[in-house]
């Protein structure tokens, strides 16, 4: 696809890298002077670009391309999924935040040390840290692939290395010096950017269909297969459907409840505004704001059925896109378009908003994981040795550990692309829900340290590890290494989130340090 690029693509693709360096420019010219300024802007960022920041960190490349598919094969049910988001944001902004602000933390598992200690506190941050890396390099190799079919026509290993190096150096620039400040205004542009893309893509899909308006709404109210495209809720009792309204409800409120409490990624952006009451706002804000961003990019997907499924309303002699294919891999529906549709201009357009949903989710996993490291790791282990060290070395090493974990995002997105040919784990299913081997066990030790006064440091490690192990035996493929029974594998993940969150309470309660703080 490279060579089909037009002098307008390449300008908008270079408009964008260029934008991207005067950020990083900007924010490089007043460096932070103690690791606060740089993990939580020193508590001075508004709350609308905080929320802005949550949103476009929540949103990323498999979003980005994974939305339009779900909306070309379902309908409008992953929208009531937001329910369950909204929910969980005003648990989090009144329970979680104000013990955050109470403790002055700079990471969320410091609130795990006020209540028992220094141990596991490290223990969770270290659950945080796997599971980031699995996860923003999952994500990254997807973005890769995106971006190796549409700059260079392929997606060989040379290829798709160069693609994810690109996007980390791009996300690495941008956070190195301004920390945290220059990671959330540069979301902002990012949003911008792909939100931009996605609607742009919109109108020109809607102005491509010959159909009237009236038409293609009764057309997917009413398609061939007699599915209601423009359905919203489901009510059934399928527990193989993580989307039903029992589902999003249960699980997926949970699984929003550990992204926007307990995951440092999200949660450290909160942590910037001025007080409680702010980060509570721009949590809120953020949430209610995902659902006209998720809706463009599902109804991308409703008109992409359309323009490939629908000869009645689009004519004949178009080709279905079902079972599309780019060099031999499975690719999603809105790449096929990408790929084999976009006018001029509009291919360069797109292909920034997929680097910009990639490059958003990076650096804030840079910044995120480096604060963990710092102040969880090695700000402790100063301390213990009495090293007198000025705030300013603490800022150094919070870049020095960026460009570690830089690298190995790095590594496991060209991991990935091994992994993907070689193993039978879809590595799809498991970047998009990865997480939740880490979120299990997090939902359980923090909802024993807000709703009980007991658990013990043992069993908070317990605890952890019960979550994930639980996690990890209802995946397919062990169900089939280890003989389980078959209905297993027809749980959808939020419940499988729900019944490891569960096991790992009853563990963390199972302790009972009399030693633990009240």
């Amino acid at each position: 696809m490279a060579e089909s690029f037009t002098l307008l693509d390449w300008i908008i693709i270079g408009g964008y890298v260029g934008l991207l360096f005067v950020v990083g420019w900007l924010f490089s010219r007043r460096e932070a002077e103690n690791s606060r300024d740089y993990f939580l802007g020193g508590n001075t960022m508004p709350y609308w670009v905080v929320a802005i920041s949550v949103l476009a960190t929540s949103q990323s490349a498999a979003t980005f391309l994974g939305g339009p598919d779900q909306g070309y094969r379902g309908d409008y049910t992953y929208l009531a999924t937001n329910v369950g988001t909204i929910i969980a944001a005003v648990f989090v902004a009144k329970i979680l935040i104000p013990k955050f602000y109470q403790l002055k933390v700079t990471t969320v598992y410091e609130l795990l040390e006020d209540r028992f200690n220094e141990n596991t506190k490290r223990a969770a941050g270290g659950m945080y840290l796997i599971g980031r890396v699995f996860a923003s390099g999952s994500r990254l190799y997807l973005a890769a692939i995106a971006v190796s079919m549409i700059l260079f026509s392929n997606i060989d290993a040379g290829s798709i290395v160069i693609s994810a190096f690109l996007m980390m150096v791009l996300g690495f620039l941008i956070t190195f010096s301004g920390g945290i400040k220059s990671v959330i205004w540069s979301d902002l542009i990012q949003f911008l950017i792909y939100g931009g893309t996605a609607v742009a893509v919109l109108f020109i899909l809607w102005n491509s269909i010959p159909a009237s308006g009236e038409e293609i709404f009764n057309g997917l109210k009413h398609a061939p297969d007699g599915q209601n495209k423009l359905r919203f809720f489901d009510l059934s009792l399928d527990f193989s459907k993580p989307f039903a309204m029992i589902s999003v409800l249960t699980g997926m409120m949970l699984l929003s409840i550990a992204s926007f409490g307990m995951d440092q990624d999200m949660t450290q952006r909160v942590l910037s505004c001025k007080n409680e009451k702010e980060g509570g706002r721009a949590l809120l804000i953020a949430a209610i704001i995902t659902i006209p961003v998720v809706w463009v990019f599902v109804s991308i997907g409703q008109l992409l059925h359309v323009f490939y499924e629908r000869p009645d309303l689009m004519g004949e002699g178009i080709t279905s896109a079902a079972g599309r294919t780019f060099d031999g891999e499975k690719i999603t529906v809105f790449m096929h378009y990408i790929l084999g549709e976009l006018p001029a201009g509009m291919r360069g357009l797109v292909t920034v908003g997929v680097i910009a949903a990639a490059v958003s989710t990076i650096n804030s996993g840079l910044n995120s994981m480096s604060s963990v490291i710092v102040e969880d790791f090695y700000r402790p282990w100063r301390t213990r040795r009495n090293t007198d060290m000025p705030e300013k070395h603490f800022v150094r090493a919070g870049q020095v550990s960026m460009g570690g974990v830089g690298l190995a995002l790095f590594l496991m997105s060209v991991l990935c692309f091994y992994w993907q040919r070689y193993s039978e784990m879809p590595l799809l299913d498991f970047a998009l829900s990865v997480m939740v081997f880490s979120y299990s066990g997090l939902l359980g030790v923090y909802f024993t340290v807000i709703f009980t006064k007991r658990g013990s440091h043992l069993s908070v490690l317990l605890a952890l590890a019960v979550g994930f192990l639980v996690t990890l035996l209802l995946q397919d493929y062990i169900i089939d290494v280890l003989h389980f029974p078959e209905s297993w594998k027809h749980l959808a993940f939020s419940w499988k989130l729900c019944i490891g969150t569960l096991i790992a309470f009853l563990v963390c309660i199972a302790g009972n340090d009399k030693q633990v703080k009240n």
